[in-house]
């Protein structure tokens, strides 16, 4: 008999849709839930075998594979990331990046960079430490960390999805399904499609349970589902991830040359 398909996703709401009946869909797989960071780190040392990982860690990767059509990703305003800060982007000389973070902490860094000319001192905010009690100038936050998150020590907060839509008129994603190089998925790679279309059709329920775990509102929940979050990898979803590559790779936190490569079973080297 063979072992099952290992998959990892996200532990935050917005992942929800894409996993709802994923195991009843397809039974040979495996599921295990994760900050996006650790689900990168659990990909590149194989303990899964497809990760709804953060973007930037496919292309620090330049290995893996994409499961077509499914993402997480924003039009503008995302409401989970959010850099909190008590000074004005220009003014900003040090950030906490929440641990969590690969892609959002890359956008950060390229916003504030590229966008507003400033180079900060950036240190690590771990998962278990008060945002409240960083003594840095700026703080992101991602997730349901960030919508819980009210910081009024912080003058500002920033909704980086805003900004980067505000600054390049495109799209941004943040995580997909990436599968490891040799991993057979034997027509589960169906499942996630079937997953993401059985979830927005639920996205209602899905609220209603989730703001209970959570203790955050309904009405908040399904409409940040709903309306918020963007769940297409279509043409304007690539062009803003091939916009952010480039700009990733200007400041040398991605590897170059590496292209998106879409999930095809004829194209294995080698079997799970």
């Amino acid at each position: 008999m063979s072992r099952p398909i290992r998959v990892g996703a996200v532990n935050y709401l917005n992942a929800r849709p894409l996993i709802e009946d994923l195991e009843s869909l397809a039974p040979e797989i495996q599921l295990s839930l994760e900050v996006p960071s650790k689900l990168a780190d659990q990909l590149a040392v194989a303990e899964i075998d497809v990760g709804l990982i953060p973007v930037i860690e496919y292309f620090r990767a330049g290995s893996y594979s994409v499961v077509p059509e499914v993402a997480i990703a924003s039009r503008g305003a995302v409401l989970s990331v959010t850099l909190f800060s008590r000074k004005p982007w220009p003014r900003i000389t040090s950030v906490a990046l929440d641990e969590g973070s690969r892609t959002s902490a890359t956008l950060a860094r390229i916003l504030l960079h590229k966008r507003y000319g400033v180079r900060p001192e950036y240190v690590s905010l771990p998962l278990n430490q008060p945002a409240e009690e960083v003594s840095t100038d700026a703080v992101l936050l991602i997730g349901d960390r960030a919508m819980h998150a009210c910081l009024p020590g912080f003058t500002y907060a920033y909704d980086l999805g805003q900004e980067w839509q505000d600054w390049t008129s495109l799209p941004f994603v943040y995580a997909f399904w990436a599968v490891r190089q040799g991993v057979d998925l034997n027509g589960v790679e169906d499942a996630f499609r079937q997953a993401k279309d059985r979830g927005l059709e639920h996205v209602g329920a899905i609220a209603q349970r989730e703001s209970a775990r959570l203790g955050l509102d309904a009405g908040f929940c399904r409409r940040y589902l709903n309306h918020i979050i963007q769940y297409d990898l279509g043409p304007r979803e690539q062009a803003g991830l091939h916009h952010f590559y480039a700009l990733a790779c200007e400041l040398g936190l991605a590897r170059r040359g590496v292209s998106i490569e879409y999930y095809r079973a004829n194209a294995l080297v080698e079997s799970r």
